[in-house]
């Protein structure tokens, strides 16, 4: 009977075993077919699905991983460029633990069958084109990882998406998810680093939060939450990363974030927050980064900040702090990054700052310091930017500045530094943009060899800088070169020709003279000129309508004659012109920016105009209403005209000449037009051209010129 028994128990045994391979061929078999039919709802540009064929085993299929009973554990296309939609099938794989499918085009919603995958534990879908709404929450009992970020998902986030209880990450950022956030997210007990930021949420940030314990990262940046920071979030021990960034956030900020002793960034500008910086604060011994900036904060920097003994970037800036920045700052050997720029902060700059920081850049501008800028700015050497612009800082630029070889970016601009510049500050080789401009700095700017091969911006307006112009800024990269409002003198040097980069120069304001250079014509570049305000004389050179990007040239207030080549009215680009108080003859040309000029871009010249009509050809200085009467026909006069000036609110005699009226006449209308007597007409303009000429004088009753004098 034993026998027979046995004999029966192995049967069974074989049976199992038949029908278990059995089953696993047919689930191989389903999984191939599952996989092909994947396959065919995506598009393969790059060929990464190229060994997907049935007649090679999918376990060495690219992208495929199988375990060790051969059935698909992972999927790994992260990359491929793979467009098309997400075929359902692949959520039918029944031992599938994760699917990467990030960084490619695909398309259309997330199949809704997404909960059956039990065996799943990752899943990544981001930085795709997905649409429609967010899957449903559900027990996928294994499930850890779900990051769905920056596709086009949109709707708001279920509720039961508290369903999800096992996961670690959840990252729904970078879509455009509406609504509020569901309280039931605190059922996901377990969840370590959450990631809604970059949507179009709203309403309350959830106290919830406060029973999630394991939290790690918290990221809600870029929505619109509004009311306050809940004091919840204080309990979040195990927290390192806290960003609430670019909110609506009111209120201030809750001093129980002092309770996070594991926190090490803290990101909160741009919210509407108020108070002053919570004290507690100050206790977070790991704090590496804490941005407060574009807030309403108020009050002091507290000297318990050099608590912070590992704090790196520390960035306050566009707030209302006031006092003086503490001088304990200063012993933050890590510190890299500080910027403290548009508050209300006094006093002097720690004298001590940089000399044992490891600052890499450095904006306090726009506050109300005053004293020195500290030589030890750069001990470290690394110092990239350096902004200090619109302070009241005195004294000298530290000679130690010009040793900073790291130096890209300086911007000293609107305080009230005085001295030379030393020969080492115009030697920086990194230094791309350099503005000293509206100080109290002086001496000859072209005694120093400008050695700055990395020079884009120069700014050295409203000084005192004397003496002839630097022959070359040694640059081939200067785009902005402004040198207004100094004592500059002498001509400008025909190798400016060279600064092919140039887009814009402005030399207003000095007392250069001698001729526009024909060289300048070289700087194809330049959308503004500005040589106004100098002693320039001879002609506008013709070349300058070789300039095609042209937008804005100012030659008033100098001493420039001749015509106005006709040329320069075809630059098309050509917007704002202002040639006035020159010496300028003849015709204005008739076509661009001449054709809208402004009186006053014109004025102080003996221009003519540009038509027949007694409007046209009146001198640009005078404008009004006319109402044409011919008065007199002599030999020499073609035409009298009466007419009202609105610009100098007067009636007047408008008389047009004609082409021969000897050169003795004009002479003496030029020297009529000094005199000042009660019986003489008062001349106010003339001007000729080769088409003949126009006398504008007072319109005196019952006399004509000729009778008045």
């Amino acid at each position: 009977m034993a026998s027979i028994g046995s004999k029966s128990c192995d049967k069974s045994i074989m049976f199992l075993i038949v029908l278990v391979l059995f089953y696993m061929q047919q689930c191989k078999c389903s999984e191939l077919e599952l996989l092909l039919s994947m396959k065919t709802s995506m598009k393969d540009p790059l060929g990464s699905l190229h060994d997907w064929i049935p007649s090679q085993s999918f376990c060495h299929w690219n992208g495929v991983i199988c375990d060790d009973l051969s059935h698909v554990a992972k999927i790994e296309l992260s990359g491929k460029n793979l467009s098309g939609i997400l075929s359902e099938t692949i959520f039918n794989l029944p031992y599938v633990e994760s699917i990467d499918l990030s960084n490619n085009q695909l398309s259309g919603e997330i199949p809704r069958n997404f909960s059956s995958c039990l065996a799943l534990r990752f899943l990544n879908l981001s930085n795709n084109n997905f649409t429609g709404p967010l899957p449903q929450g559900s027990r996928i009992p294994l499930l850890e990882t779900l990051d769905l970020s920056n596709n086009m998902i949109s709707g708001k986030i279920p509720e039961n998406i508290g369903l999800f209880s096992r996961l670690k990450v959840l990252d729904f950022g970078g879509n455009v998810l509406v609504g509020s956030v569901p309280k039931s997210i605190a059922n996901i007990s377990s969840l370590e680093f959450l990631t809604l930021a970059s949507n179009q949420l709203l309403g309350e940030i959830p106290r919830e939060l406060g029973l999630m314990k394991k939290l790690k990262l918290i990221y809600l940046g870029y929505n619109n939450f509004s009311s306050g920071i809940p004091e919840e979030i204080g309990e979040l021990t195990s927290l390192y990363h806290l960003d609430l960034v670019y909110n609506n956030l009111t209120g201030e900020i809750p001093s129980s974030l002092g309770n996070l002793t594991n926190l090490q960034y803290l990101f909160l500008y741009i919210n509407k927050l108020t108070g002053p910086i919570p004290r507690s604060l100050f206790n977070l011994k790991k704090m590496v980064s804490l941005d407060l900036s574009d807030n309403f904060l108020s009050g002091e920097i507290p000297e318990l900040i050099s608590q912070l003994k590992n704090l790196e970037v520390l960035q306050l800036f566009a707030n209302n702090i006031t006092g003086r920045i503490p001088n304990t700052l200063t012993s933050l050997t890590h510190l890299q990054v500080l910027q403290l720029w548009s508050n209300k902060l006094s006093g002097e700059i720690p004298k001590d700052l940089g000399k044992y920081n490891n600052l890499t850049i450095l904006d306090l501008s726009t506050n109300n310091l005053t004293g020195k800028i500290p030589k030890t700015i750069c001990y470290s050497g690394h110092l990239i930017k350096l902004i200090l612009f619109s302070n009241s800082l005195q004294c000298e630029i530290p000679v130690s500045l010009g040793h900073c070889k790291s130096l890209q970016r300086v911007r000293l601009q609107n305080n009230q530094l005085t001295g030379e510049l030393s020969p080492e500050f115009t030697k920086l080789p990194l230094v791309y943009f350099l503005d000293i401009s509206g100080n109290n700095l002086f001496g000859s700017v072209s005694e120093r060899k400008w050695d700055m091969p990395a020079l884009q911006m120069l700014n050295l307006a409203r000084n005192k800088f004397f003496g002839t112009l630097p022959d070359s800024f040694d640059s081939k990269n200067l785009e902005n070169l402004d040198l207004s409002e100094n004592g500059f003198y002498g001509t400008i040097p025909k190798n400016f020709g060279k600064l092919s980069e140039l887009m814009e120069l402005k030399l207003r304001d000095n007392k250069l003279s001698g001729e526009i250079p024909d060289e300048l014509s070289s700087c194809k570049k330049i959308v503004s000129l500005d040589l106004s305000h100098n002693q320039f004389s001879g002609r506008i050179p013709s070349s300058l309508s070789e300039m095609t990007v042209l937008s804005f040239l100012d030659l008033s207030m100098n001493q420039l004659s001749g015509e106005i080549p006709p040329n320069l009215g075809k630059v098309k680009s050509l917007v704002l012109v202002n040639i006035s108080h020159n010496h300028f003859h003849e015709n204005l040309p008739s076509t661009g920016a001449f054709l809208a000029i402004n009186s006053s871009a014109v004025i102080g010249n003996q221009l003519c105009g540009r038509g027949d009509d007694i409007t046209s050809g009146l001198p640009p200085s005078i404008h009004g209403k006319y109402r044409q009467q011919e008065l007199t026909k002599r030999e020499q006069y073609i035409g009298s005209y009466k007419g009202f000036s609105e610009i100098r609110n007067t009636q007047i005699f408008v008389k047009k000449l004609n082409v021969n009226v000897p050169t003795s006449f004009w002479t003496n209308i030029q020297e009529l037009g000094n005199i000042r007597h009660p019986n003489v007409v008062k001349i106010l303009e003339a001007c000729k051209s080769e088409k003949g000429g126009i006398m504008v004088y007072e319109y005196v009753e019952g006399k004509d010129l000729s009778e008045a004098i």
